[in-house]
C-alpha cells in the first residue's frame, strides 16, 4: 500500500487534527484488502455505517471499527443468499466498447449519434403496480444500501431488484395513506404558479467575470449585515474588522474559507473572509476555544461577536443566530379557491367533505437506468406507478441522459427498432425522443390531468446551459406530452397553496463532507443538520467553494485513455449565484436529491425531502410519495393571513422502485 494511500487514509479518518493510531490504519488496510475497496469507498461505507448507528463524529477507533467490519460481512453474508434466488437471465443491452477518440463535447453540439443501421429487441414494460395491492410494510431505513463499494456486488436484470415497493421511511406515519381514485380526475387538480423569474437563468454561460464574481461574493456579506443587524436590533457601531487589532469586543459578518486550497476545513485552518466595506475583503484566522459548540462550512455567511486583540487571530466568544426566512402563509380566500379545485370545482358543496380527495405528488431524480443499458426500466416503471394511481403531480429531477452514463460517454448504444429518424442528422434530441419521452406519452395517456415537471442537470447532456444556475432546455423536438412543463434549476413555484423549493444539484452531500463540526452537538442529527444550512442561508448551494470532483461518488463513465469515473462537479456560475437564493419566505417543501441516504424530515417547519436516485449505478433506487390532506375550515378561518403548516398535513413514505 503506498504512501499517498496511507496519507488519503488519514485525511479521511483523522479527527481533532491528529493522526490515525497504527493498529487504526492496519485495521482500515486490512477492511480494504478483504473486500477489495478504495479509500473513498470505504470512507462512503464508513460514513453510511455511522449514520445507521447515530455516531455523529464517525471517530475511527480499533473498537467501532471492528464493528464495522463485522458489519460489512454480515451484509456481504445476506447479499450472498438473497442472489441465490436471482434468475440468471439477463436482459439483452449493448455492450460498451471503448471508444478511442471518443468526444464528450461532440456529443454536447449532436455530433455523436446513434449507429446507422443498429437494432436491439424492444425495451421489456415492467408492469404497472395492481391498484388493489396492500401497502408494503414499513421497515427503518437501510443506509448501507447506498454509497456502496461500487462494484462489490454484481448488477443484476432490474425485473429481479429484491423487494420492490418496500416503504423504507414514512414520515408523519398517523396520516392516512391516500387511496388512489376509481377513475382520473376530470380536470387538474394543481394549479402551478412560478415564484422564480425562469427567464433569467437563460443567461449566457463561459463568460464569467472576475469583478462580477467578486462584487455578487461582497453583495452577499452585505446583505446579512443588515439582516443581523435588523433581528438582533444592533447599531451600526457595533460591526467592525475581525483583522483590526483592537480592545473592545466587535460584530464581525464574514464569509466562512479556509487558508488553504487543498484539503478539508478544519479547526486550524478556519479563516472568516470579510466584505470590502467594514474589512477591505481580508482574511483573519479565527480561534475557538471558547465556543461549546460550532459548525461552520466553506461559503457559510456567518455573525461572530469576538475581539481581536493580537491583531494574528480573532477570538470568538459567540456565534449569533441568522435570521430565518418567515414561513409561507396565504390569505383564506386562496385557500378556498385551492379546495373548490381539489373537490372538483365550484358546483361541490363546500360542506361536502368526502369529496375531498388529499393531492399525492411523486419525487424521483435520475439517473433513469443503470448502468448496463438504456432501457429506462426505472423510469417506466415510477410512470406506471403515477397512471396506475392516478396521481396529481409527477415530479422527475435530472440527469434524463447522464453524460456520466458509460454507454452515452463512448456513443455506443442503439435506438429501439421503432425509431425512425436520419443517422447524419440525429442528436441528443433524438435519443430523448426514444428512450425517454415514451414513458411520459404513455403517463399522460393513461392519467390525462397529470402535471409533470422536469428539473435539468448538470449533467444533462441534453442541455447546453452546463453551469449552475441552470435554464431549462429546449422542449422542440424531445417529443414530449404537452402537459410535460419543463422548468429551471433551482426553481420555487407554488402548487397551490404549497411552496416548493426543487434543486437537483446534489448540495446535501458537499456539505456533509465539507462541514466542520466541533464540541457540544445542536441536537440535530446529520441528515437535518446540512438541510438547515440551506434554509438558514436562504440559498439552494450555499457552500462555496464547491467540493473538489475527486471527492464526490464515482461514475460509470470511462474516457479513451481508460480512466475516468470522476464527476464533473457542481459548475458553479459565480456571477449568477444570486440565482440560486430562496424567494420571499421558507418553502413549504424542499426537494433535495442527493447520494446521502434518502429521508423525509421536517427542519424549520419546512418538509424537506431526499426522493434518493430512482436508478444506482448496479441496482434500483428510490423515490418519495407525498400525501397532501387538505386544510379544515377552523385552520382557514376568516381572516388574515393563514400559515401552510404543509409539514403537519403531508404523509412522505420513501419507497424502493
Amino acid at each position: 500500500m503506498t504512501d499517498e494511500t496511507i496519507a488519503e487514509l488519514h485525511e479521511r479518518f483523522a479527527s481533532g487534527g491528529k493522526d490515525l493510531e497504527a493498529d487504526v490504519v492496519a485495521e482500515l488496510k486490512s477492511i480494504m484488502r478483504m473486500h477489495q475497496l478504495s479509500v473513498q469507498d470505504l470512507f462512503f461505507k464508513w460514513e453510511s455505517y455511522g449514520m445507521k448507528m447515530g455516531m455523529d463524529d464517525f471517530k475511527a477507533t480499533i473498537d467501532t471499527l471492528r464493528a464495522f467490519k463485522q458489519n460489512l460481512q454480515d451484509e456481504l453474508e445476506r447479499s450472498s443468499r438473497s442472489l441465490v434466488h436471482i434468475k440468471t437471465e439477463k436482459r439483452a443491452a449493448a455492450t460498451p466498447r471503448t471508444a478511442k477518440g471518443g468526444d464528450l463535447y461532440g456529443m454536447l453540439d449532436g455530433l455523436a449519434t446513434p449507429g446507422p443501421g443498429r437494432s436491439r429487441p424492444a425495451a421489456k414494460r415492467t408492469p404497472a403496480v395492481s391498484r388493489a395491492k396492500a401497502e408494503p410494510t414499513s421497515s427503518p431505513l437501510k443506509v448501507e444500501d447506498h454509497l456502496n463499494a461500487m462494484g462489490a456486488i454484481p448488477s443484476s436484470s432490474f425485473s429481479d431488484r429484491p423487494n420492490p415497493g418496500e416503504v423504507l421511511e414514512i414520515l408523519n406515519e398517523q396520516l392516512d395513506a391516500a387511496e388512489p381514485p376509481i377513475s382520473p380526475f376530470a380536470e387538474p387538480r394543481i394549479k402551478l404558479t412560478a415564484a422564480s423569474d425562469q427567464k433569467k437563468l437563460g443567461y449566457k454561460g463561459l463568460a464569467m467575470k472576475l469583478s462580477e464574481a467578486s462584487e455578487i461574493l461582497d453583495d452577499r456579506i452585505e446583505d446579512f449585515i443588515g439582516l443581523v443587524m435588523e433581528h438582533h436590533k444592533l447599531d451600526y457601531s457595533a460591526f467592525g474588522s475581525p483583522a483590526s487589532q483592537g480592545t473592545a469586543e466587535i460584530v464581525a459578518v464574514g464569509r466562512i474559507a479556509s487558508d488553504s486550497l487543498e484539503g478539508k476545513l478544519n479547526a486550524a485552518s478556519l479563516v472568516l473572509e470579510s466584505c470590502r466595506r467594514l474589512g477591505s475583503g481580508l482574511r483573519i484566522p479565527l480561534n475557538l476555544g471558547k465556543l461549546k459548540g460550532y459548525q461552520f462550512f466553506p461559503g457559510q455567511i456567518v455573525a461572530l461577536r469576538g475581539i481581536n486583540s493580537s491583531g494574528r487571530e480573532f477570538t470568538v466568544h459567540e456565534v449569533l443566530n441568522i435570521p430565518l426566512l418567515p414561513n409561507a402563509a396565504s390569505v383564506p380566500d386562496a385557500f378556498l379557491s385551492h379546495l373548490q379545485r381539489l373537490r372538483g370545482g365550484p358546483d361541490t358543496m363546500e360542506s361536502d367533505d368526502t369529496a375531498t380527495l388529499p393531492l399525492t405528488v411523486l419525487f424521483a431524480s435520475g439517473p433513469y437506468t443503470a448502468d448496463d443499458n438504456l432501457d429506462f426500466e426505472p423510469l417506466h416503471t415510477i410512470c406506471n406507478e403515477a397512471a396506475d394511481n392516478y396521481v396529481d403531480a409527477l415530479v422527475l429531477t435530472g440527469p434524463f441522459i447522464d453524460m456520466e452514463h458509460p454507454l452515452i460517454a463512448s456513443g455506443d448504444f442503439d435506438l429501439p427498432p421503432e425509431a425512425t429518424y436520419d443517422a447524419d442528422t440525429a442528436t441528443m434530441a433524438t435519443v430523448f425522443k426514444y428512450l425517454v419521452s415514451p414513458a411520459l406519452n404513455r403517463l399522460v395517456a393513461a392519467n390525462p390531468t397529470v402535471t409533470v415537471l422536469l428539473v435539468p442537470s448538470a449533467r444533462d447532456v441534453l442541455d447546453k446551459h452546463v453551469s449552475w444556475p441552470q435554464d431549462a432546455f429546449p422542449r422542440a423536438q424531445l417529443g414530449l406530452p404537452k402537459t410535460a412543463r419543463i422548468i429551471g434549476n433551482p426553481m420555487t413555484l407554488s402548487m397551490n397553496e404549497v411552496v416548493v423549493g426543487i434543486s437537483s444539484q446534489d448540495v446535501l452531500f458537499e456539505l456533509r463532507h465539507e462541514e466542520i463540526v466541533g464540541g457540544a452537538r445542536s441536537g440535530l442529527d446529520t441528515l437535518s443538520r446540512v438541510s438547515r444550512y440551506l434554509i438558514e442561508q436562504r440559498h439552494f448551494f450555499p457552500l462555496f467553494p464547491s467540493a473538489d470532483r475527486k471527492r464526490l461518488p464515482k461514475t460509470g463513465a470511462v474516457d479513451g485513455l481508460g480512466s475516468g469515473g470522476v464527476p464533473p462537479g457542481a459548475m458553479l456560475d459565480v456571477s449568477y449565484l444570486k440565482l440560486g437564493e430562496m424567494v420571499n419566505v421558507r418553502p413549504d417543501v424542499l426537494v433535495v436529491p442527493s447520494a446521502l441516504p434518502p429521508f423525509a424530515k421536517v427542519v424549520e417547519s419546512v418538509l424537506v425531502i431526499n426522493p434518493g436516485f430512482l436508478s444506482k449505478r448496479k441496482a434500483a433506487g428510490t423515490y418519495a410519495k407525498m400525501t397532501l390532506n387538505p386544510p379544515s375550515k377552523d385552520d382557514v378561518g376568516s381572516g388574515g393571513m393563514v400559515a401552510h403548516k404543509v409539514f403537519e398535513r403531508a404523509r412522505v413514505e420513501i419507497t424502493r422502485i
